[in-house]
């Protein structure tokens, strides 16, 4: 079979609820690499949050992080780095009117490099994977560079009034999605990005060809990435929109290997599940 190019996203698809991966994920992965096929990790997640499981799957491919807005290679220092960033001005509007927007606090992210409107210890907690650099302050002065990705935590009811804000603000120049469907946190990134943009910009470095590109999603940041590759794969626990525009949908869940199954089944790699 020619060789392939493996797009995997991580939360929901490539990890179990625990965050690990399956064993015998990992082994499948392993195989197919040694069959000259490459594995490319395509995540909303920062670098920082990647690492651990780009050193564990032994990869060396570039990696799409913050959904496209960041496109790197860790192992080699000549890859141009892709790094699409959000108007200053844009973010410093956002600031401005934090109380007519309804606006709890903001998390803006630096490629690694974390930045929080107002200090709160609970989502510092949660960004500290990977023990980023944080300051806490007004953005508007702590932070000298154009931010990679911005995370707004609404008020208590407020995601959808947030969400309808930006688009009728911010529509030409941002893309907005509520960051998780239980936590009250709208993400934006730069608008026209995508895991579809990042994959796009590796297939010549990769010496890929777009029909023979495969990518596993879960969620609705997974929609351009599932309908750019030439086979997109909705994991089995996908959110239905996105299963109703995937090509196949695995038998099994994050939890039960999924991928890795799949992905045993399509090669024809005759390893036994066990």
């Amino acid at each position: 079979m020619e060789k392939h190019l493996i797009c995997l996203d991580l939360d929901g698809t490539l990890l179990r609820d625990d965050k690990a991966i399956g064993t015998y994920t990992k082994n499948v992965i392993n195989t197919l690499k040694q069959y000259g096929h490459k594995v490319m990790i395509t995540t909303g997640r920062p670098y920082r949050a990647t690492m651990p499981y780009y050193r564990d799957l032994k990869l060396n491919t570039p990696v799409v992080n913050f959904n496209g807005a960041f496109v790197h290679h860790p192992l080699d220092q000549d890859f141009k780095i892709k790094h699409e960033t959000l108007s200053q001005e844009v973010l410093n509007d956002i600031v401005k009117n934090i109380e007519k927007f309804g606006i709890e606090n903001i998390v803006a992210e630096v490629k690694d490099d974390l930045y929080i409107h107002y200090h709160d210890e609970v989502m510092m907690q949660e960004f500290f994977m990977g023990d980023p650099m944080i300051k806490t302050g007004d953005i508007r002065e702590t932070m000298l560079e154009e931010a990679t990705t911005v995370l707004i935590k609404a008020k208590h009811g407020q995601v959808r009034k947030i969400r309808q804000a930006m688009e009728d603000v911010y529509a030409e120049t941002i893309a907005h999605r509520q960051w998780d469907p239980s936590q009250p946190v709208v993400e934006i990134i730069k608008k026209g990005i995508s895991k579809a943009t990042g994959i796009e910009y590796v297939l010549d470095y990769l010496g890929v060809d777009q029909k023979n590109t495969i990518a596993f999603g879960d969620e609705d940041n997974d929609f351009q990435m599932i309908e750019y590759v030439s086979h997109g794969v909705a994991v089995k626990n996908a959110v239905d929109p996105l299963k109703e525009r995937a090509n196949n949908i695995t038998e099994f869940t994050n939890n039960e290997d999924g991928v890795g199954r799949y992905l045993n089944d399509y090669f024809n790699l005759g390893l036994n599940y066990y």
